[in-house]
């Protein structure tokens, strides 16, 4: 590792600590300095503003984040997989409050980090492996928004809820109920149309080369159709 590597290594790390230790609040050109050791120029210089700073804390906290996303093994029962995916998300949240807030609580409109895209891409893979066993119910880009939006609004009012008003039972049960309302009720049971068109596409990656991209696109739409039509009553 180069010094200038080492140095923006170790104001990362600074400021990362402040973040989980202080909050926002606590994190300024003279805190951040003092505890990295370096003087305010070598801030601007490496992040050139405090904004800078702030999203190569984020994107950290995101590698760290993925990293723990990919350490997962990988079971023979992709709901269960699921389940251990969402705690994980949670679990990050809760540990790291100040530096999730930087990563999901500021958006901006009409557009996602990358970092954002790769955690989703992840997220994409578990419920991918519950369509091919044909345990979704609804589309997989449907069930990936799902999760994903629950997962993120769960994490933000537990992480503004005072630790001890905190239903502890609160992050299980939404997690099942959102992962009832994406997959089927009784595996054992006939699979509805829905059902069969959601695990024909996630399985469609297996024959590329059998159908052209104009063919390809229209089946994906017709899929699509199926897999989110709800029947008549």
């Amino acid at each position: 590792m180069s010094d200038r590597e080492e140095v923006r290594r170790r104001i990362i790390d600074a400021t990362t600590k402040l973040l989980r230790d202080k909050g926002r609040e606590g994190v300024t050109t003279r805190t951040v300095s003092a505890a990295a050791g370096v003087q305010a120029p070598t801030l601007y210089r490496l992040f050139t503003d405090m904004n800078g700073l702030l999203d190569a804390v984020t994107a950290d906290g995101f590698v760290r984040y993925l990293a723990q996303k990919h350490s997962q093994v990988l079971s023979e029962d992709p709901v269960e997989d699921l389940r251990r995916g969402w705690d994980t998300h949670i679990g990050f949240g809760l540990e790291n409050p100040a530096q999730y807030l930087l990563m999901y609580g500021r958006p901006t409109p009409g557009s996602r980090s990358p970092a954002v895209g790769q955690s989703l891409d992840r997220l994409r893979v578990l419920v991918e492996r519950i369509a091919v066993a044909g345990l979704l119910s609804v589309g997989v880009e449907a069930a990936v928004g799902m999760v994903h939006a629950a997962g993120v609004g769960l994490t933000l009012n537990l992480i503004g809820t005072p630790p001890e008003e905190r239903d502890p039972a609160l992050p299980g049960r939404l997690r099942e109920a959102v992962i009832a309302s994406i997959t089927v009720a009784d595996p054992g049971s006939a699979p509805s149309a829905a059902q069969r068109a959601v695990a024909l596409k996630a399985v469609l990656g297996e024959v590329a080369d059998l159908y052209s991209p104009g063919e390809r696109a229209l089946l994906n739409e017709l899929l699509d159709r199926a897999a989110n039509h709800t029947p008549a009553r």
